[in-house]
């Protein structure tokens, strides 16, 4: 026969006052608002000021024959969109949990860096493509529009990119955003050089060429990011988070002979949960020691919602072998 048990937060769960299963660190008055500020004025502001960049870019690119422009151009398109996903899903991570979507929205955040990360790299081939056209058939270029035009990129990515500064390394969306902006301030940067250059040798093939170097730009840039987005699509531990040490920590505790079913993932760009069983044999239900992990799982780890089930013996658990899931 079983009895419910208070735990710490006010919820009562149904088990035994030695086998017991309980939310250790969900703290629910304050769940929606962990992770980095709000941004919405730097996702507007920032979305405004590239959107009107883009379309005075792509004409001036076009006037000025400039594929280099052009691609600069295509790239703050990839970009607008990138932060309008990201601003999109921060929104959604905001939504309380409600009917299927007993986590939340938050994983919304980790589809729309992943899907930013693939426009980008689309991005890139068809600029490659323009760039190798050009390459074989080099045109004049209009140099001194070509310079003032970027010169105002420049600034307009630069200070786009400061406004992602200060949350760039909480929130792999912020860090998507920062990056971007970043390197679309240098690869402007490039194509002023570049104009300059044609301006004084003529070499032609350099705007191309120039292009090119934005596409390998974009690529590196890129790359960490959709590597990161898979993997926290995939469940993947988070980066920063020590598993072995969260394991450790958990098998010192009083009582407890074994740790299985450990599992550790990301519920959304900024939150992390773990579940995880404990055997502590003969040891009754101690909602003081629940207390103590879910706060050196959020101040240690990072580790905002635990799950933690406690079991007299790990044997008859059907989830206790390593490959079982």
């Amino acid at each position: 026969m079983t009895r419910p048990f208070t735990m710490p937060h006010g919820h009562s769960h149904g088990g035994s006052p030695e086998v017991g299963h309980s939310h250790a660190g969900h703290d629910h008055g304050d769940h929606h608002h962990h992770g980095p500020a709000r941004y919405d004025r730097s996702f507007a502001l920032g979305a405004l000021l590239n959107i009107g960049f883009v379309a005075v870019e792509a004409v001036y690119g076009l006037l000025a024959n400039s594929t280099a422009l052009l691609a600069d151009a295509g790239h703050n398109l990839s970009d607008v969109m990138g932060l309008l996903l990201a601003w999109g899903a921060v929104w959604l991570g905001r939504r309380i949990p409600q009917g299927r979507y007993t986590y939340g929205f938050g994983n919304a955040s980790i589809l729309a860096s992943l899907l930013n990360a693939m426009i980008l790299l689309i991005a890139v081939g068809a600029i490659l493509l323009e760039a190798a056209n050009r390459i074989a058939d080099p045109e004049p270029v209009g140099e001194t529009t070509v310079m003032v035009v970027a010169v105002i990129g420049i600034v307009i990515n630069a200070w786009t990119a400061w406004l992602f500064m200060g949350g760039q390394k909480q929130d792999i969306n912020l860090r998507g955003a920062y990056l971007h902006m970043a390197a679309d301030a240098a690869v402007s940067l490039g194509v002023v050089l570049a104009a300059l250059a044609i301006r004084f040798t003529g070499w032609l093939w350099l705007d191309p060429v120039t292009s090119i170097v934005i596409a390998v730009v974009i690529i590196a840039g890129t790359w960490g990011l959709l590597r990161d987005s898979v993997r926290l699509a995939m469940d993947a531990v988070p980066d920063g988070i020590d598993r072995a040490g969260v394991e450790r920590y958990l098998a010192g505790l009083p009582g407890v002979v074994t740790v299985h079913d450990l599992h550790i993932w990301p519920i959304s760009t900024t939150e992390t949960a773990l579940t995880a069983h404990l055997v502590r044999p003969g040891m009754g239900q101690d909602d003081a020691l629940l207390l103590e992990i879910s706060t050196v799982l959020k101040e240690r780890f990072g580790i905002g919602h635990a799950t933690i089930q406690v079991e007299h013996d790990g044997s008859c658990c059907r989830l206790a072998p390593a490959e079982v899931v």
